[in-house]
């Protein structure tokens, strides 16, 4: 058909005549092919407790790769503002000892955790791991929000030590009530004891003892003539 032959004859002179508006046309598709692989996360943290901001790739199908963890946005290269480098599972640079890597980094978990987290590490954290290839590597943004702790947790602790000071009392009170039940018991042991002894001691008494003692008995009741 003329037409086709006429759309065809068309693009092959188009790059000649508008160069200008090829290369208007391949900027923003080379900027979409730079910013796939790149992604955005949101991470609430509590302070003065550990929080881990998430990364991670596929160890199968590339292998231990090297990556960067930086303090910003991921740029274009590297990492902005580095605060963590590792070098084919590697750590080779540390920023500080509250920047940790607590997950199986040769199994391609890359985390960060940064250890007893605190309201200025809030702000936005980039990961990027160097995949080979051009424009491959693997970039993660992480928003980190740092808040108090909430208040369910704290009224928990609360309860639980009430707890505690109620179980305490309920024991100091089963332990007062042990005591006075012994002592209770002990009191019938030596009652019985003092009576059966002296059932005992009456019945080795003989019977010229009880006359004699009935005779004492006697004259102390008579009373004397003067």
């Amino acid at each position: 058909m003329w037409w086709q032959k006429y759309m065809v004859a068309s693009l092959k002179d188009m790059p000649v005549q508008y160069p200008t508006l090829m290369c208007g046309l391949l900027i923003p598709f080379l900027l979409i092919l730079i910013q796939v692989s790149s992604c955005t996360v949101t991470v609430t943290g509590y302070i003065g407790q550990d929080v881990t901001l998430p990364c991670s790739y596929d160890v199968q199908a590339n292998g231990v790769l090297s990556f960067c963890w930086g303090h910003g946005k991921v740029p274009r290269s590297k990492c902005s503002n580095t605060i963590l480098l590792s070098d084919n599972g590697n750590v080779t640079f540390r920023e500080s000892p509250r920047y940790q890597l607590l997950s199986q980094v040769m199994q391609g978990e890359v985390s960060l955790t940064i250890v007893k987290a605190q309201k200025t590490d809030s702000g936005v954290y980039g990961c990027r791991v160097e995949i080979p290839g051009l424009f491959n590597d693997q970039k993660i943004n992480v928003h980190l929000t740092m808040e108090e702790a909430p208040m369910e947790e704290l009224d928990i602790q609360s309860s639980t030590d009430c707890d505690t000071v109620t179980v305490s009392k309920a024991l100091l009170e089963a332990e007062n009530i042990g005591r006075i039940a012994v002592i209770f018991f002990l009191t019938i042991i030596l009652i019985l004891i003092l009576i059966i002894r002296r059932k005992v001691l009456m019945g080795r008494t003989t019977p010229q003892q009880l006359n004699t003692i009935t005779a004492e008995n006697i004259y102390e009741t008579i009373p004397t003539t003067k």
